[in-house]
């Protein structure tokens, strides 16, 4: 019989729906009925496309007689990360206490009153990798729980202190110094591995918002173009779809955890273009339009939102297998391309050894992740003859050939962040590219956002699903969003949707900004069932929430000439700027907000209507601008900027408030433009 979860939206609660163990959903029914039991809460937490966790539910949530101690014992509670960040962050706080680590899947065990006394993440159903079996697990914290229950009680007081001391952080003052620009920079370089790319060994993450940083500092640019063409040329890029994986389990890039997150892929969108924009090279740009024609292809919703996520595994009749879908043995290359084998095998690299196994399902062998360590010019240069069309039209076979396969599951919720993200790539990609279909694919996702996750008044909610959105929108979910319509406003021009922005930014002064501290919190004052509200600032997958809200700040500044909200900007980076200092390449997204702030005002108008702008806009789309606003309108009116400009397809270019002679050349526009590039 399904259990309680099979009430809810969120696929990862429904994966295990049919469970044998009584899961509960997060709520306050959950731990009413562990006061009335008496018992402690077991807390589990994991998200639907997360490996590890696929294989403890086999192992042990899918196993009866585990199941029955769990329903005995405990009131079990299953947490989909990425529906409730907040109660994840919370209880990872805790994990990360007891433990020096953290991860998914994440199990803690709690008081009814939801304060944590024990946590973990992995438990194998027998002893192994250094751990308890699972089941021993239960039985001490059962047993404790009847015996030593003060001791427990105590260590659960002190921890859950603990963490809300640590949650709350206090008001300081302090300025980064004038070099810090270049000192973050310099330490970025002491991890940086020049040989192949990112920094630090392995696991190795994308890390885009690093990158975007480094993007922005003239000594910074060639750690983050080398890093992007190594990822390029790797298996953390698929080379036949398009998009990139979450992480590669080695230093090389070359073989992922192979799950593809919206998040990565729409940030690295946006990374990649402005990586175009340095440097000109087209290998960024079409990869970009590669990624997105993934998104589009795989995690487009017919309502026009995008999916979360799409797991590592193939579903197969023995469980699931990582990579499978994506992994190719030589027969299989032959048996699609004949007398084209050789080329492809050897230009992704295809070998009787390979270089993947799934270590959980053996009886699979090894195959390959495809990669291109030989780049296509000297691969033409050496075997003559049109190599790039047959390797195109091998591409497009092989790829054609995988789309018959059995596919990874798709986590099809919708995630108001992560769906910003996602408008701020196809916004960008169709001013850079001035490609009209991403912008309005574009349109489709704000008008989505507005008419289906939008509430009467202006908040936002966190995720949809099956018609219905749900979950108290996040600081993450106003101030990426937002960011995404500024991105919007500069690519189409339409006022709305910078003003829906500035909407978005009166709802975070208002719910999430702490005054006294000088921070973001990633709740708002409403927030029910948490122990804390926690203020984030190092950067995750995605730029952390207090960064996001900082840039939008500065740009609400630059556009509205509100001198308060980068005010607010600014005391942020304040309350931040030790932790800054100490750890560089983890607060990307405040670095960002730094120079930001250290940028001269600058502000680019583009006056007419869209077939008088476009010359312009195409003129401009060329120049790296990151911390200029780019004002494009059909009339001099609405912004501050605009303000007296006068039509035709004209350009004003303003630096610190004193602005050059209006012009109508795109030639001469480039000219004005190219002094603001670092």
């Amino acid at each position: 019989m399904p259990n309680r979860l099979a009430f809810e939206t969120s696929p990862y609660l429904l994966q295990h729906a049919e469970n044998p163990v009584d899961w509960w959903p997060w709520g306050e029914a959950a731990f009413e009925e562990a006061r009335r039991r008496d018992v402690p809460v077991l807390l589990s937490v994991g998200y639907s496309t997360c490996h590890w966790c696929h294989v403890m539910a086999h192992e042990s949530f899918e196993d009866e007689q585990t199941a029955a101690y769990m329903n005995q014992h405990f009131v079990n509670v299953k947490v989909d990360r990425e529906e409730r960040p907040d109660v994840d962050a919370v209880y990872m706080a805790a994990t990360q206490a007891l433990t020096g680590q953290g991860g998914w899947p994440m199990t803690v065990f709690l008081t009814p009153d939801a304060e944590p006394f024990y946590a973990g993440t992995y438990f194998p159903p027998r002893e192994g990798y250094g751990l308890p079996s699972f089941v021993r697990l239960l039985s001490s914290i059962a047993t404790s729980w009847e015996q030593r229950r003060p001791d427990l009680l105590a260590n659960a007081q002190a921890l859950t202190e603990h963490i809300r001391e640590g949650s709350q952080p206090q008001p300081r003052e302090g300025e980064l110094p004038e070099d810090a620009l270049a000192r973050a920079v310099a330490h970025s370089a002491r991890l940086y591995d020049a040989s192949l790319g990112g920094f630090g060994g392995a696991p190795k993450f994308p890390a885009p918002t690093h990158l975007d940083f480094l993007l922005t500092q003239p000594d910074g640019q060639d750690m983050a173009l080398h890093t992007l063409t190594r990822m390029l040329a790797g298996g953390i890029y698929d080379q036949l779809g398009g998009g990139f994986h979450r992480y590669s389990v080695d230093a090389q890039w070359l073989v992922p955890h192979f799950e593809k997150m919206l998040y990565d892929n729409a940030q690295l969108v946006r990374t990649l273009l402005r990586a175009y924009q340095r440097t000109g090279r087209e290998e960024f740009a079409q990869a970009a339009r590669e990624t997105l024609s993934y998104l589009e292809r795989e995690m487009l919703s017919p309502e026009g939102g995008f999916y979360s996520a799409q797991d590592a595994d193939t579903p197969t009749e023995h469980g699931g297998v990582e990579g499978l879908t994506f992994t190719w043995t030589p027969d299989e290359i032959r048996e699609v391309l004949g007398a084209d084998s050789d080329l492809a095998r050897r230009y992704w690299n295809v070998t009787d050894g390979g270089n993947f196994r799934d270590p959980h399902q053996p009886s699979y062998g090894t195959r390959n992740v495809l990669h291109t360590p030989t780049p296509l010019g000297e691969l033409a240069r050496d075997l003559g003859g049109d190599v790039p069309g047959r390797l195109q039209a091998a591409r497009e076979k092989l790829f054609a050939a995988r789309q018959s396969r059995t596919q990874p599951h798709t986590d099809d919720k919708i995630l108001t962040s992560w769906n910003g993200l996602a408008l701020a790539a196809l916004a960008d990609a169709g001013r850079i590219l001035g490609e009209g279909r991403y912008l309005e694919l574009a349109r489709r996702n704000a008008e989505f956002v507005r008419e289906q996750m939008r509430l009467p008044d202006g908040t936002l909610r966190h995720t949809f699903k099956d018609g219905r959105a749900s979950v108290e929108g996040l600081l993450e979910d106003h101030a990426l969003y937002a960011l995404g319509l500024v991105a919007l406003y500069q690519a189409g021009g339409d006022l709305a949707h910078l003003h829906w922005a500035r909407e978005l930014w009166s709802v975070i002064r208002r719910d999430f900004w702490d005054d006294r501290a000088g921070v973001f919190f990633s709740t708002g004052g409403r927030a029910e069932g948490l122990l804390t509200r926690q203020a984030q600032f190092f950067d995750s997958a995605i730029i952390s929430d207090n960064a996001a809200a900082a840039l939008l700040g500065v740009w609400m500044g630059r556009y509205f000439a509100d001198e308060d909200a980068e005010a607010v900007a600014h005391r942020t980076v304040q309350s931040f700027h030790a932790e800054m200092l100490a750890a560089p390449t983890g607060l990307g997204g405040l670095w960002q907000v730094a120079a930001f702030l250290r940028s001269p005002h600058s502000e680019v108008a583009l006056i007419g209507t869209p077939a008088e702008r476009h010359p312009l806009e195409r003129e401009l789309a060329r120049h790296f601008l990151p911390f200029t606003a780019l004002a494009p309108a059909e009339r001099g009116a609405g912004l501050p900027v605009l303000e007296g400009r006068e039509g035709g397809g004209t350009a004003y270019v303003c630096v610190r408030h004193a602005c050059q002679l209006p012009t109508r050349d795109a030639a001469e526009l480039g000219r004005q433009v190219g002094a603001l590039e670092g």
